[in-house]
């Protein structure tokens, strides 16, 4: 089912798993080939030490997770690539027919990027995009807001309020595309319209 349009003039789309393939698997998988035991995760392929959403939020720098990541392995000695290469080993890439889209609709709509990400991810993204494609990444859209760069992140709810405060748009006039259900419920509340981009559905069909 494609989204609904009617009255809508900005569109927010979400990075991982609506523009850019992530299988968090892949880092889990490196993590544990550098040192990670078993108890460093929740059991939900994500991590348990805190030091992971600090990073996300903007509270600690790279250099600062990068130690902190020493410190959880207990190896001083790990360098920075091989713990940035763990860290983005879950980044596949972005298939043409999305840029496609997100070109297309920017013909019709304020395009708007709100992502929950980090400095180290955003740096190989935008390093990668640039080699592949000769133009940054965020000229594909009118705005871009990282969570590390407005110290917010989704579901919760300021963090939405920021993104609609700081880009000036009107939340009935607004569409909000991700992948995670919790993430669509805090823009509910933030009264932006949604969508929720099930598994195995892909922004190239449904905007088609």
């Amino acid at each position: 089912m494609a989204p609904e349009l009617k009255g809508i003039k900005n569109i927010i789309f979400d990075l991982g798993g609506v523009i850019l393939d992530l299988d968090v698997k892949m880092t889990v998988k490196a993590f544990r080939e550098i040192g990670f035991r078993e108890d460093m995760f929740d059991g939900k392929l994500t991590f348990s030490d805190k030091i992971f959403y600090q990073f996300q939020t903007g509270e600690v720098t790279a250099r600062q997770f990068r130690n902190r990541v020493r410190e959880i392995l207990g190896k001083p000695d790990i360098s920075d690539q091989q713990i940035d290469f763990a860290w983005c080993n879950m980044m596949i890439g972005i298939p043409g027919t999305r840029l496609d889209t997100i070109k297309n609709l920017r013909r019709k709509f304020k395009i708007i990027l709100f992502s929950n990400t980090n400095e180290i991810h955003i740096r190989k993204l935008e390093k990668d995009f640039r080699k592949e494609n000769g133009i940054p990444f965020i000229s594909l859209f009118d705005e871009v807001y990282y969570s590390h760069q407005i110290h917010a992140a989704k579901p919760a709810l300021n963090s939405f309020l920021k993104v609609i405060a700081l880009s000036g748009i009107n939340p009935e006039e607004t569409l909000f595309i991700d992948d995670i259900d919790k993430n669509i419920e805090g823009a509910v509340m933030a009264g932006l319209k949604t969508y929720w981009l099930r598994e195995g559905s892909d922004i190239g069909e449904i905007f088609k």
